[in-house]
């Protein structure tokens, strides 16, 4: 068949499917690697299509779901991995296809390469494509327990497959702010969405339950049946929703029973090609399936979505599939929701119009918490069940929903055996309509009152361990808050958000630098979070201070690490330059590091990697690293000494200072982006605006260190001393400040900060300022001009 509006296109059919599953303990348990899985699943496509030559031959196009632990930072590959999986797939089957594709993370993908492979048929670009997806983790987490575990690292060079690999794709789809919460696992994110579509419908805590073991309880039937399903047992309503040792509580408000099941081995293979090609190679028509309908459309970043309790892309994207397939609702033989979570089934079921209690089922598979969740292919299942269904029942069809994210892409396909012409789409005008709606105003410093949106409380053995908040400031702003440490007990925020419905209770938020913490009351808030007072310790952990005079003389006390420091000790370095700038009789500060044990000096090496890589916490103070470099208004002079190197957050931290000295063998450079980082705490703010913009990129860009007698002559640097001299140097040029009025001094500083602010100078010296107010009342101003008159030395008081 030819589409009539595109006479020379191509109509795509998927012509093979295949499913293959094992379970460790059972007798024909082989213990695949992922890859050995794939390939096992793809060859039993290829004998689907029931050709007896040719596919192979004619096959130039692999693409193939992302592996789970190739989907997220970070997370370990136990035993190795492929370095390009398509290709490794290939190898296995003896294949060499022109092109393979290893897409980006997201249940949704399986059905978006489905779609985009159909284009690909459609337009000529290929003559024959296989899809593939498999994970073998439970079998990868057996075999790494074993002394005997084998090495799956596979190393393929293939030039010609660069831009093969697209990467994780989690652009938009979290962010800082969410991680900075623990706002990062999906089981949290969707319990938010849950509570959210409770609040709205005005369900009670019983009635969610009710609706959630109902909803999922013929799931487990339909998975009971299925030979590849991971829990082949059909479990009552009651049965899933009861907590008990084995079913314990996730997060609020779902059990273990609800909860995607990622420990399997499963995989999955369709293959597609053309009416003209299949007809070419003998594949019999009651093997054609046809993509009559698909939509692919995405959501925004959680936190700016204007509504958590509806999922208006995924119900776009159906609704679009439908439409293009020419049918409603009701014309659908077989659905498959993803099934994540209850909400991801329930919320696009309400959008679309479907029963929860729809007696065609909402799944074919039996669904991720009993099927399985292997990883992201898990549609390509559902696509692979959905086409062997049609193939039973010629004619009708089946409607698959693909969820990557956080309901944040949504891809669907509705398959049929009856022909229909290839369709692009009008995914790009939707996507359009989507994006227009005004991002959710976030506030990402709370502070004040403000009222619960949606929340939810995580659980560890059995009994609740912390709380999210997503609320809503009085002034409208949405922001997201944790528990305060201690915050326990029946009158506490855990306790308050597990009551019946916390939705609309207010709660009283303070930003810290750990983040926003929330709790029932400002009273309570007080009583947990005490002001701390401004002022010096007897003693610090991170650093060493000496007061000579008006002079504070900082030390970084971590020479094991270079002095780097962590969020702690940037922390410490805060509490005190607050203590600085509040005394009155401290006028200058000098900020240097510690010596080695071998006397080797070392300024400050930037952010503790090694505390970093270890797990640490990555939180900063509201002042920046080291305290200062987000620090507004210091209008007390702060002097760097560079007694050795300032690397990456060091070299940030000098460049906040207001003056600096440096011994002759030190060094500067922001190294950040030699370790995948960013000198974002002020680096790529302050050096382009200290430097020549070509001279600020090369350092920003490539890493290159800078000699402190170059620095000097770019003016980073004020003074260049010889080695070991460095704090001899600062004191004498703190002398020299000394010599000035403070008052003066401080006022000039703030006089430059506000000036900053103009790019034009007469709007910079003409600008409304209280400084110059405060310069004519002080005791200093009179002092300096009386000394001068009468040739007498000024007795400054800083007043």
């Amino acid at each position: 068949m030819t589409d009539p509006a595109a006479p020379s296109a191509e109509v795509p059919i998927l012509v093979g499917v295949a499913q293959w599953s094992e379970r460790l303990g059972e007798t024909s348990y082989e213990g695949l690697s992922p890859v050995d899985l794939a390939a096992r699943v793809a060859g039993l496509a290829i004998d689907d299509t029931g050709a007896e030559t040719g596919v192979t031959a004619l096959l130039d196009l692999l693409a193939c779901t992302r592996q789970f632990d190739e989907s997220f930072p970070g997370m370990p590959a136990p035993l190795g991995r492929s370095d390009s999986f398509p290709r490794s797939v290939a190898g296995r089957l003896g294949l060499d296809p022109a092109r393979v594709i290893y897409e980006v993370s997201g249940g949704q993908s399986p059905q978006h390469l489905v779609t985009e492979v159909c284009g690909e048929l459609a337009a000529g670009r290929s003559r024959m494509a296989l899809v593939a997806g498999a994970e073998a983790i439970s079998t990868v987490l057996d075999l790494a327990r074993r002394d005997d575990k084998p090495d799956l690292t596979e190393h393929v060079d293939r030039d010609s497959d660069a831009g093969a690999d697209r990467g994780a794709g989690l652009e938009g789809i979290t962010s800082r702010y969410q991680a900075g919460h623990g706002l990062i696992d999906a089981p949290t994110q969707y319990a938010l969405f849950e509570n959210a579509r409770r609040s709205r419908l005005g369900l009670s805590r019983a009635e969610l339950n009710d609706e959630m073991g109902a909803l999922f309880a013929p799931f487990t039937a339909v998975a009971a049946a299925n030979p590849h399903a991971a829990v082949r047992v059909a479990r009552s309503a009651d049965e899933i929703m009861r907590v008990t040792e084995s079913n314990r509580l996730i997060v609020d408000p779902y059990p273990k029973a609800v909860v995607s099941r990622e420990k399997v081995n499963q995989g999955a293979a369709v293959v597609l090609t053309t009416e003209r090609i299949a007809v070419e190679l003998g594949i019999e028509r009651d093997r054609w399936v046809y993509l009559r309908g698909h939509s692919d459309l995405r959501d925004r970043e959680l936190m700016r979505r204007t509504d958590l309790s509806v999922a208006t892309p995924a119900v776009t994207a159906a609704g679009a599939a439908l439409e293009m397939a020419g049918i409603g609702l009701a014309d659908v033989a077989t659905f498959d929701l993803y099934s994540c979570f209850p909400v991801a089934v329930s919320i696009v079921a309400d959008g679309i119009g479907l029963a929860h209690d729809d007696p065609r089922g909402l799944t074919v598979t039996g669904g991720l918490p009993y099927f399985g969740g292997p990883g992201n292919s898990y549609s390509l299942h559902a696509i692979a069940e959905t086409v062997s269904r049609c193939r039973a029942v010629p004619g009708s069809f089946g409607l698959v929903g693909a969820n990557g994210g956080t309901l944040s892409k949504y891809s669907v396909g509705v398959y049929s055996t009856a022909p229909g012409a290839w369709q692009v789409g009008h995914d790009e005008r939707l996507q359009a309509r989507l994006d227009d709606y005004p991002d959710h105003p976030i506030a990402i410093e709370a502070d004040g009152w403000g009222h619960v949106e949606t929340w939810t409380v995580r659980y560890a053995g059995g009994e609740p361990v912390g709380a999210i908040v997503v609320g809503l400031l009085d002034d409208g702003r949405r922001f997201l808050a944790n528990e305060v440490a201690g915050d326990t007990g029946p009158d506490g925020l855990i306790a308050m958000l597990l009551g019946e419905n916390a939705h609309g209770t207010r709660v009283f938020v303070r930003s810290l630098p750990q983040g926003n913490r929330a709790t029932v009351s400002e009273e309570r808030m007080a009583e947990l979070l005490p002001p701390v007072p401004v002022g010096f310790r007897d003693d610090y952990e991170f650093v060493t201070l000496r007061r000579d005079g008006h002079v504070l003389e900082i030390t970084i006390n971590r020479p094991e690490v270079r002095n780097a420091l962590t969020p702690d000790a940037s922390q410490e370095l805060s509490d005190v330059l607050d203590a600085y700038l509040a005394d009155r009789d401290l006028w200058v500060a000098i900020l240097t590091g510690a010596r080695g044990d071998d006397g080797r000096g070392a300024f400050c090496a930037g952010n503790d990697l090694l505390h970093t890589a270890a797990g640490g916490a990555l939180w900063m103070p509201k002042t920046g690293f080291g305290g200062l470099t987000s620090r507004r208004h210091v209008h007390k002079p702060i002097i760097a000494a560079l007694n050795g190197h300032a690397f990456g957050g060091g070299f940030e931290l000098a460049l906040a200072c207001h003056l600096v000295v440096a011994e002759e063998q030190a060094q500067v450079d922001l190294t950040e982006v030699k370790v995948g980082l960013v000198a974002a705490m002020g680096g790529l703010v302050r050096l382009p605006r200290a430097l020549p913009p070509h001279v600020a990129n090369e350092m920003i860009l490539t890493g290159r260190r800078m000699g402190a007698e170059e620095a000097q002559r770019w003016g980073l640097v004020n003074r260049v001393v010889p080695t070991g001299s460095a704090l001899d140097a600062a004191r004498d040029l703190a002398a020299e400040l000394l010599e000035s009025s403070p008052t003066s001094v401080r006022i000039s500083l703030q006089l430059m900060e506000e000036a900053a602010a103009h790019a034009d100078p007469v709007d910079a010296a003409t600008a409304p300022t209280d400084a110059l107010d405060k310069l004519l009342v002080a005791r200093d101003t009179s002092e300096g001009v009386t000394a001068f008159a009468f040739k007498q030395k000024p007795r400054w008081r800083n007043l």
